[in-house]
């Protein structure tokens, strides 16, 4: 009698690499260079990035995420791992106002991390956690040839769970989702695999285990719909991040309008698309690279523009020295255009405030403020208003006292330059403007 010994150890590994399909073997590629980030709060209630005056499609979202405990508020989301030197990428609005950060690896060792530096714009962040032993990590890949349809996964910590991997397909590409009538969120990826609250910040992958983008959001009102941040657009982000600790916002120099159906019609275009150039600034990257008044501006890096606010969302994405191709027409011909974006030169601020403003400023001090009773010996008084122009138009006069630009406290002039340096949305710029002891905000479009 003959019996055959079966190696059911070698039968269970051959079963085991026939079930081993991409999609497994990209989760155990990147599982490891995902991370759990715990914050702690104290004081004041979070700061939700998608509030939009009680109408928000990610209010839900953001309040599940957030534990309501006032005294000692625990957040819970993702990040991944992006280098060796222990550098992670996770959302903005994960880390705001976190009085501490834990990170904890997927093989269950954990790390206090540092925030390098945040986007509240972009809703990115980096923090970093610091080891002498080997960190897994993912590098960046690329999402310029995603494909709708392709299969994808997300890796993240939903509501607790550690390492969930969810599956789907690119549902859309390009999407932008409004927040309120004056902010828009740009070029989303949009996805059907599952992101619940824990997975913002958490890394979306192809089917290869490449990194293409970071996933941000839900859409709560439906299943199947959550958003991810493209990784060509979080790479121009976050190596600013790492390397100046902000992102130094580019200055294009153009002030344009959104095409409505005469417009249209006039230049002769099937449907309403791109923006209008109104207007140039003087020694702008726009006027050194040849675009012109009534040039409309049809496309950013081959994407399209669909109307203004999606032309300013995606030019925020663009830092300091990013060269931008632009896809122009200008009378009836179809031109490529290469413009290397800048901050707004210092020598330039005053001529900029005068010309596209409208205004002459000077800064205060306290002689000038109690003579003129002003109020506040802070900030850039307003001396000089050009008749017609935007500041002109919306009421301001002198006497005044500029105490914010956009996001940026105004105290002294060096916060002043720094703030109009740093613009980058030139024609809408919000003030906080102060007459005597009243403030009041006025949005500038020149």
């Amino acid at each position: 009698m003959c019996f055959v010994l079966l190696d059911a150890s070698s039968g269970l590994a051959r079963e085991l690499n026939k079930r081993r399909t991409p999609l497994v073997v990209a989760a155990e590629k990147v599982s490891p260079a995902v991370v759990n980030i715990y914050t702690s709060e104290t004081g004041r209630s979070p700061r939700n990035p998608f509030r939009n005056f009680g109408n928000n499609i990610f209010d839900q979202f953001f309040n599940d995420f957030f534990s309501q405990n006032q005294n000692n508020k625990k957040s819970l989301g993702s990040g991944v791992l992006i280098n060796k030197e222990g550098y992670i990428i996770t959302n903005e609005h994960v880390v705001a106002r976190a009085s501490e950060i834990n990170v904890a690896l997927g093989d269950k060792r954990e790390f206090k991390a540092r925030v390098i530096g945040a986007d509240m714009k972009s809703d990115l962040a980096i923090i970093k956690i610091d080891s002498d032993q080997f960190l897994p990590f993912i590098p960046m890949g690329r999402s310029d040839d995603l494909m709708i349809g392709e299969q994808v996964l997300a890796i993240g910590n939903p509501f607790g769970l550690r390492h969930t991997v969810t599956t789907g397909i690119i549902s859309a590409l390009n999407r932008n989702i409004r927040v309120d009538k004056n902010k828009v969120y740009s070029d989303f990826i949009q996805v059907d695999a599952s992101i619940n609250p824990g997975n913002s910040g958490g890394p979306l992958l192809n089917i290869n285990g490449s990194l293409i983008g970071i996933n941000t959001a839900i859409y709560h009102k439906a299943e199947g719909i959550g958003f991810a941040i493209p990784i060509d657009d979080a790479k121009r982000i976050v190596d600013e991040l790492i390397r100046f600790g902000k992102v130094r916002r580019g200055w294009l120099g153009v002030s344009v309008q959104g095409m409505d159906a005469q417009l249209s019609r006039h230049f002769q275009l099937d449907r309403k698309k791109g923006v209008l150039v109104v207007r140039i600034a003087r020694k702008s990257p726009a006027e050194v690279a040849g675009i012109k008044r009534s040039d409309i501006i049809l496309a950013i890096e081959n994407h399209e523009v669909i109307n203004k606010s999606d032309f300013h969302a995606r030019m925020a994405s663009y830092a300091v020295d990013d060269k931008v191709r632009f896809s122009i027409l200008r009378n009836g011909k179809n031109l490529e255009v290469d413009v290397q974006v800048i901050s707004i030169p210092k020598q330039y601020v005053a001529e900029f405030t005068r010309d596209w403003l409208g205004l002459q400023v000077q800064q205060n001090n306290p002689h000038f403020a109690r003579r003129n009773r002003l109020g506040t010996s802070k900030g850039m008084v307003v001396v000089n208003v050009v008749s017609k122009s935007a500041s002109d138009r919306i009421g301001i006069g002198p006497g005044d006292v500029i105490r914010q630009v956009d996001q940026d406290r105004i105290d002294t002039e060096e916060d002043y330059n720094k703030s109009i340096a740093n613009l980058n949305n030139p024609d809408r710029i919000l003030l906080l403007v102060q007459r005597g002891r009243q403030g009041y905000y006025v949005t500038l479009e020149p």
